[in-house]
């Protein structure tokens, strides 16, 4: 493993109905659908053009030949193993330092705008501290990183997942660890319809503009005037 670093990207399988439910229900199954293959191509994109290794974490468990076929052979690939969104992070980074990884960051597919050099510091910043976070407007984390001497497995088994105080619970667990952790800075992940005006407003310029979700939002501009969501969770 080139220079021991990894980044494990979290994607669900593309499947009509399974994903990015809150926009769905305002857009429709296939526009959500759309989205999120969009979203993953490019935070795919900034991946490679990091320059950091990288694996696709994929869920559920049998979707692998579909996960593939989509976004490609040639790429690494490992199963998501877990219950909940927390025992499949821990074992995520269990597995990636087992195989010789000293340095791993972990992030969702939720963030098509992620800048490659947010995730080269990101990387960088595990020289200097043991653990890394991204905070998220929504109360959860974008980006969780740790290096392998200071993994830390109580992360994943405190927090109340899909809730407002999965960061805060975070951070309180490496209080209590007494592990220093390097803080990013904040981002907003796009779950909702009002997220997706966010990514485009903060996008009017730079290199996202030309990206594959924000040539597909061109598209859509009429379906995204309502605001209106549902309660459903993604």
């Amino acid at each position: 493993m080139p220079e021991h670093q990894l980044i494990l990207l979290f994607v669900k399988a593309p499947i009509r109905g399974q994903v990015k439910s809150r926009l769905a229900a305002v857009l429709g199954q296939d526009a959500a659908l759309e989205l999120y293959r969009n979203f993953v191509l490019d935070i795919l994109s900034s991946i490679e053009t990091s320059g950091i290794p990288f694996r696709i974490c994929y869920h559920p468990p049998d979707s692998g030949e579909t996960v593939r076929n989509w976004l490609g052979g040639h790429l690494q690939y490992m199963l998501q193993e877990g219950d909940n969104i927390g025992e499949r992070m821990e074992r995520a980074f269990l597995r990636a330092f087992s195989e010789g990884a000293t340095r791993a960051v972990l992030i969702g597919s939720d963030i098509p705008d992620l800048p490659p050099a947010l995730l080269q510091d990101a990387v960088g910043r595990l020289d200097r501290t043991g653990a890394v976070i991204g905070p998220a407007e929504d109360g959860g984390y974008y980006l969780i990183g740790f290096r392998s001497d200071a993994f830390l497995p109580e992360i994943f088994q405190g927090p109340e997942w899909s809730s407002d105080t999965v960061f805060r619970t975070t951070l309180q667990i490496f209080a209590r660890a007494h592990q220093q952790v390097s803080l990013l800075t904040p981002w907003r992940d796009v779950d909702t319809v009002e997220d997706l005006h966010d990514l485009m407003n903060r996008n009017r310029s730079g290199r996202f503009i030309s990206s594959r979700t924000m040539n597909y939002l061109s598209s859509l501009k009429g379906s995204m005037k309502s605001t209106e969501v549902s309660d459903a969770a993604v």
